[in-house]
């Protein structure tokens, strides 16, 4: 199964919440499901805020345990299991990539700048152009891990959307900002013409049906109308 986009928006959330907390806060990690719980649900640094209960927290990391993402343990003389992240095993991430991917799960689309300050507890970069290289290494793996999206109006860097799961919703990104891909040339010169607004396969499968049915009618009009004539 691919990597990419294989967690579903719990599982994402779930996972983001244990590499926020390995890095933040180390003292109370792994953590109890309640913790967890709590992480997941926070106010802040969360883009959706959500509201998780302790039973879909736990049935989350069931999945993620069974895909490998997560290991439950117990600590010598405690009776309460816990759990952990295992990314970095899964994927072979160095903790740079792994803030930022946690952070991006965590938060939405964001620029390098954005990146770099809300991974100051994570990881400090020494400038956003640190944060774009970790971000440009996770784009051109085998199974991009993120994907450049454009810049937001008003914005003069472009914003990085992660892969493992669903991203946020991502405002339409500025005329001409650049979609980055591994070894792609230089995109061609915007046209002029006025743009065409694009349509989901289901809207254009009904179109045509609709076209078709009127092409129908007027061909049985046409077909009454030479009957007439010859008689």
């Amino acid at each position: 199964m691919s990597i990419a986009h294989s967690l579903t928006a719990e599982e994402l959330r779930v996972l983001a919440c244990l590499i926020e907390k390995a890095y933040t806060t180390p003292d109370q990690y792994p953590l109890s499901t309640n913790a967890l719980t709590t992480a997941c649900n926070q106010k802040t640094s969360r883009d959706p805020v959500v509201d998780y209960g302790p039973q879909l927290v736990d049935q989350t990391l069931q999945l993620l345990r069974d895909a490998g993402w997560v290991r439950m343990i117990r600590a010598s003389g405690s009776r309460a299991f816990k759990h952990r992240h295992v990314v970095d095993e899964k994927l072979g991430l160095a903790p740079q990539a792994e803030a930022v991917l946690a952070v991006l799960a965590l938060r939405g689309p964001q620029s390098p700048g954005e990146l770099k300050t809300r991974t100051e507890r994570y990881h400090r970069f020494e400038d956003p152009a640190a944060v774009e290289q970790v971000l440009r290494a996770l784009a051109e793996r085998e199974e991009p891990l993120t994907r450049n999206v454009g810049r937001a109006p008003g914005q003069s860097q472009d914003r990085w959307v992660q892969l493992l799961g669903p991203a946020a919703e991502t405002p339409d990104p500025v005329e001409g900002a650049g979609f980055f891909r591994p070894s792609e040339a230089a995109p061609p010169a915007a046209s002029t013409a006025a743009p065409v607004p694009s349509a989901s396969e289901g809207e254009l499968l009904a179109r045509v049906e609709r076209l078709e049915r009127r092409l129908a009618a007027l061909e049985r009009e046409l077909g009454l109308a030479e009957d007439d004539a010859e008689a």
